[in-house]
């Protein structure tokens, strides 16, 4: 793995990411249900309120498995849809309040779980994380520009 930093990368990522989902108390809406929220979520990294195609080409599902996913959202009161402001024959999709909280509070719970594991690397360790997040924050953008 260490001759291919991409894997090695791709692991270690996946292995946070894994983690950190164990960090959150079950939350009724499984992890695609959790992604539309976040991605509804225009306080964080979401984009607010979006039309079904958008929310599916985001996730990366079909229309058809976005459109369950967000009728059992719909079904939970965690999303509405409501007419589409630019055109008033669509609808988007926007998370409720409790939508909002239900996101904000698996944000807050990740986010004190990895202050807490980077308080306990060594400085050295930390400051190497530090030191890559712009790099990283690339990666990202490259990924979801599509390149």
């Amino acid at each position: 793995m260490a001759d291919d930093p991409a894997l090695a990368l791709y692991v270690a990522v996946a292995r946070l990411v894994r983690s950190l989902r164990q960090e959150v108390p079950g939350s009724a809406v499984g992890p695609g249900g959790l992604s539309v929220l976040v991605a509804l979520d225009g306080q964080g990294d979401g984009q607010g309120p979006q039309r079904i195609g958008t929310l599916a080409e985001t996730i990366g599902v079909t229309a058809p498995s976005m459109t369950r996913i967000v009728n059992a959202l719909e079904a939970e009161g965690l999303v509405v849809r409501r007419a589409d402001p630019l055109d008033g024959r669509a609808q988007v999709v926007a998370a409720t309040p409790e939508g909002r909280r239900l996101v904000g509070s698996g944000r807050e719970a990740k986010l004190a779980a990895l202050r807490r594991r980077l308080a306990e690397l060594p400085p050295a360790d930390r400051e190497r994380v530090e030191a890559a997040l712009p790099a990283l924050e690339i990666l990202g953008g490259a990924v979801l520009d599509g390149r």
